[in-house]
């Protein structure tokens, strides 16, 4: 199929083409939405905008995949001037402005591009296969039955040092993500599983983030960041701090600690990886044919307005992109509010240069950032103010269902939330994937 637009004209609109429905590209084209003379098509290989900060709760059978999902098309339903494209791009034609896709080809006026990231292991990519990171749906899914089958092995297993294995989970990275997931999972098996198993005792639930920082959450304040070691004590949750994950196998773990240089090797059938992430492969090839520059975890460095320098009509934004025009020359991190704001801001720029007016510089608001560690249990920095414990809780929940897309995922997250608050059950803890797989085999057990 191949798919092109008119040459631009005073007749014609606009052309305005998004790669990516992530936070970045639909906050720019929701902005772009029923503009005059601006005609966007959203292109993205998948048919749903994913709230990605909520991934790790469908990992631990909080919620379901389909309420932190949103079909792009239901989305933009009333934006009359935007297309919704499901493919996949894989290349560009700069001196023709076109975008080239694995089935056609699509021009335009304005080029954004916000396709994120993935996970990144290091040069370690074979890794992947045993400790799954936390990106998509299938990453959701696939971490969620790896979690629930190793309670369900652990049940099975008879000689007490093998069943110890299979209850040692070891979370490869103490960010917010880690920590999120560690709490959570301690929340699954001390709160939610009780009382349904009989011959393991979950109460033996270890649980291990391995992180190089010298402390967990290294992105908050020292004081932010002990208050959250203490709630990781709390429940009971080992923190590994200055240690880097050298080796895993489907059976174990070896953690050097970068103080003393001693390698620990534990043995565990359930390591999730949420350490590093490389931009999309998309950033390289922009980069190929602008000239522009890209950092060692792949993003674009862009100009003060986000667009790739000399290419004044081709944006980069969101985790894609390295904004580094900010005071100490950091680069602004790849969260969610800095792309939603780097998506919007694109959109103004855009629009100011149909109306003639000055295009400016992104100013990213810092408006704070929030980790959840379990019930009751989170830190937050709102501006200069810090909280934590219940009172940050309630924030990162209000938050959070703030900032889903639809309605009804509101609705049903909030109700979701409540029942789990109230009864511990997490409905949502279904093991879907290969059901015929042996669940102890030789390899696994030994």
């Amino acid at each position: 199929m191949m798919m092109t637009t008119n040459t631009p004209s005073q007749s014609t609109p606009h052309h305005v083409v998004i790669v990516g429905g992530g936070f970045a590209g639909l906050n720019c084209a929701q902005r772009l939405a029923n503009q005059p003379n601006v005609k966007v098509t959203l292109i993205d290989k998948r048919n749903f905008h994913l709230f990605q900060p909520l991934l790790y709760q469908v990992a631990t059978g909080s919620l379901a995949a389909s309420e932190i999902a949103s079909p792009l098309r239901y989305v933009l339903r009333d934006a009359k001037n935007v297309s919704v494209h499901l493919g996949e791009v894989t290349d560009f034609d700069l001196e023709n402005k076109q975008v080239l896709l694995a089935d056609g080809h699509l021009a335009f006026d304005e080029l954004v591009i916000a396709t994120g990231s993935h996970h990144h292991y290091f040069g370690k990519d074979e890794w992947g296969s045993i400790a799954p990171g936390l990106k998509t749906l299938e990453d959701a899914l696939a971490m969620r039955r790896k979690i629930l089958m190793a309670f369900e092995a652990a049940e099975r297993e008879t000689d007490p040092v093998k069943r110890a294995a299979w209850l040692t989970f070891i979370v490869v990275g103490g960010g917010p993500t880690g920590v999120e997931l560690a709490g959570s999972i301690a929340d699954l098996a001390r709160e939610t599983l009780k009382g349904q198993f009989r011959s393991c005792a979950l109460k033996e639930t270890r649980i291990i983030i391995a992180e190089g920082s010298p402390r967990a959450l290294p992105v908050f304040s020292e004081n932010l960041s002990a208050k959250a070691n203490d709630a990781l004590k709390k429940l009971n949750i080992e923190l590994k701090t200055q240690s880097l994950v050298v080796d895993v196998t489907h059976h174990s773990a070896s953690i050097k600690s970068m103080a003393t240089n001693e390698v620990e090797t534990i043995a565990t059938h359930t390591i999730l990886w949420a350490a590093g992430v490389m931009a999309s492969g998309l950033g390289k090839k922009i980069a190929e044919k602008t000239g522009a520059e890209i950092d060692r975890m792949g993003r674009v460095v862009v100009s003060e307005d986000l667009s790739i320098p000399n290419y004044p009509s081709i944006y980069v934004a969101g985790d894609l992109a390295n904004f580094a025009h900010t005071e100490g020359q950091q680069p602004l991190p790849g969260v969610a509010p800095v792309a939603m704001q780097g998506g919007l801001h694109v959109a103004e720029s855009i629009l100011a240069k149909l109306n003639t007016y000055k295009t400016n510089k992104f100013n990213y608001i810092d408006k704070g950032s929030m980790a959840i560690i379990g019930n009751n249990k989170a830190v937050a920095r709102v501006g200069s103010a810090e909280f934590s414990g219940f009172i940050a809780w309630a924030m990162w929940l209000l938050i959070h269902v703030t900032f889903l897309v639809e309605f009804d995922n509101k609705i049903m997250v909030v109700f979701n939330w409540a029942t789990n608050y109230l009864t511990r059950k997490r409905a949502c803890r279904l093991i879907t994937g290969d059901v015929d797989t042996p669940l102890l085999d030789n390899d696994a057990s030994n």
